[in-house]
């Protein structure tokens, strides 16, 4: 807007232009998100299958980069739709109080000046029968005055002050818009490509501050009307209702936001997150910290994985929720968890966090659990999630704080909020969800199952390698415990932990020998072997769950060991415990091999 604005100049304003700029904006966003998709899913695959040689690597790397370039013209295009949309919306927002101060002006028989200010009539008197002379106000122009010129009381016209708030409310509206329009011009001359055909880090962290300022201008267009409170099924309505316009609105401006949101679509968090994703690395790119750059190894690492081409046999990969905040999140899923009538979840336990060991260890366990279940039942999916901060500890004295602490409570509560939302989002009738937790992912699982019904939607629950789950009885889980089932291998100490009350008898032992020692000193002086760490043994008779077979694992000087610990989903090293999970995952749970109670 050029000049100073008034009211009359708000009120012919051309939103309907506004409207038409966003349009073409998002179109072009639109087709830069497609040309993307073509390269990366079509291009570039069909060249990997059909193509070798030096020409064609540099062929790939090319068409890698321009795939890149894409995806930012995509995200840049999609914030100057979102600012012109929202700039439209505040515009017409402060055009509707004109036009209401307007027609309660008309009413009252006032004049509304050009230059704002209202004149009002004059009215019969309330004392001495003398009528009350009318005038005129502007903006701020306070209160009338009740001392005449002579000295003495006088009465106000009542329209005064209908008269000064009209004026007010056409000068607060002027003025809203006028700022609207300094702050979206700023915005928008910032949203600008650097001269390159690269799109290094440093791109992605100023895409980053781009998308901050838009997100924070447009924040009673979109951001307000997010349902971050509501129920999972409230989210996929909410999502189900919008037009396909404001859904390309939410995924420019929102990707980090929609794609962890429970109850949105899988393809949609995916999506959503794969832009964030990039958003993120170029975050900690520009950061100067040992935890950034193990956060930013792994998100490199996943951004591979989900770039490299499938092969025959691979199940697709779904990222359903990244982040940074705390020890990182990361949700990864291999095969559709939507589409799928099995979808099992797996919790990782103890001194996880997103570093390369997570997507080397955790993520790759959550696609062997796919792949083999897949092989069972074709319409299957296995996820990994990590959507809480795991405990973190440095050596084995520190793991028993880990018992005082709430991380259980609060990722349990968080894993039932998701498996709410894998429940909701699964198009079968009637899905068939299994929870895994491994070690402190146990507890998790666990403090999650012991939620008022257990955690939604889940028919099975699966613990391997668990110190206690803080319950006594597999029935306290929430399902049957018959649906309960515990791999617990031999020479895994982790399930041997004793309790508290055993940990003082076996500190000497502890000291001494570590973990094992603690274990043997401990259970030497109990007769009773089925108390654990964080309740129960869950392989135990008395816990009530079945127990499946695993491969007993390495020992150590003939006792436990990690190497035990960390072995059960993997095919190669425990084939048993690897099987009997992917068949549990497969709803066919009927046909693992079992293992004798402790």
């Amino acid at each position: 807007m050029k000049g100073t604005l008034t009211w009359s100049a708000l009120l012919g304003l051309p939103c309907a232009e506004l409207d038409g700029a966003a349009d073409g904006w998002g179109r072009l966003s639109n087709r830069a998100d497609a040309a993307r998709d073509r390269i990366e899913r079509q291009v570039l695959t069909g060249l990997r299958e059909t193509q070798e040689g030096e020409a064609v690597d540099a062929a790939l790397d090319r068409l890698g980069r321009l795939a890149q370039n894409f995806q930012y013209v995509h995200t840049e295009t999609g914030l100057v739709r979102t600012a012109l949309n929202s700039l439209a919306h505040e515009v017409r927002t402060h055009q509707k109080s004109v036009r209401e101060a307007l027609e309660e002006a008309e009413g009252l028989h006032f004049t509304v000046d050009a230059n704002g200010s209202v004149s009002y009539p004059a009215r019969e008197g309330l004392i001495a029968d003398k009528p009350l002379p009318g005038g005129k106000t502007m903006a701020g122009g306070g209160f009338p005055d009740l001392m005449a010129p002579s000295g003495t009381l006088t009465a106000p016209n009542p329209h005064a002050a209908a008269a000064q708030d009209i004026a007010d409310r056409i000068a607060r509206a002027v003025t809203l818009a006028a700022d609207a329009d300094l702050r979206y011009a700023s915005i928008l001359r910032e949203l600008k490509a650097a001269d390159s055909l690269d799109v290094p880090d440093a791109t992605w962290t100023d895409a980053a501050a781009d998308m901050a300022s838009v997100r924070d201008a447009a924040r009673a267009y979109l951001n307000d009307h997010i349902p971050y409170q509501a129920s999972a099924a409230e989210r996929k309505e909410w999502w189900a209702g919008l037009s396909p316009e404001l859904r390309d609105e939410y995924l420019a401006t929102y990707p980090d936001i929609i794609g962890n949101l429970d109850g949105i679509p899988a393809l949609v968090r995916d999506a959503a997150n794969r832009d964030s994703l990039q958003l993120l690395i170029g975050k900690l790119a520009g950061l100067d910290s040992g935890e950034a750059a193990e956060k930013l190894e792994a998100l490199r690492l996943i951004d591979q994985q989900l770039q490299a081409p499938l092969k025959p046999g691979d199940p697709p990969m779904y990222l359903l929720g990244i982040g940074d905040e705390g020890n990182g999140r990361a949700i990864v899923a291999y095969g559709n968890p939507d589409a799928s009538k099995n979808v099992a979840a797996y919790v990782p336990g103890l001194n996880t966090s997103v570093d390369a060991k997570f997507v080397v260890d955790d993520v790759r366990r959550a696609r062997a659990t796919a792949v083999a279940a897949r092989e069972i039942n074709e319409s299957s999916s296995a996820i990994v999630w990590l959507g809480y901060d795991a405990p973190q500890s440095p050596d084995w004295l520190s793991t028993f704080d880990v018992a005082a602490s709430a991380s259980a409570a609060a990722g349990g509560a968080k894993f039932d909020d998701f498996m709410d939302g894998i429940s909701v989002a699964n198009v079968n009738s009637d899905p068939h969800l299994t929870a895994i937790g491994h070690s402190y992912g146990s507890c998790v699982v666990g403090a999650a199952a012991q939620r008022r019904g257990g955690i939604s939607g889940v028919d099975d629950i699966v613990l391997v390698g668990s110190p206690g789950v803080g319950a006594d009885e597999a029935s306290d889980l929430g399902v049957d415990k018959n649906h309960v089932f515990v791999g617990a291998a031999e020479n895994d100490f982790v399930t041997k932990l004793p309790s508290k009350s055993e940990l003082a008898v076996g500190a000497a032992g502890f000291l001494v020998g570590g973990p094992p020692g603690a274990a043997i000193a401990a259970k030497v002086t109990d007769s009773n072997d089925d108390d654990g760490w964080f309740g129960r043994d869950p392989a135990s008779a008395s816990f009530g769950a079945t127990r499946f077979r695993t491969s007993d694992g390495p020992s150590l000087f003939g006792f436990g060991s990690l190497a035990a610990h960390s072995q059960y989903f993997d095919p190669d090293l425990d084939s048993a415990s690897a099987d009997n999970i992917a068949l549990i995952a497969a709803g066919e749970s009927a046909k693992i091999q079992l293992e004798n109670p402790r």
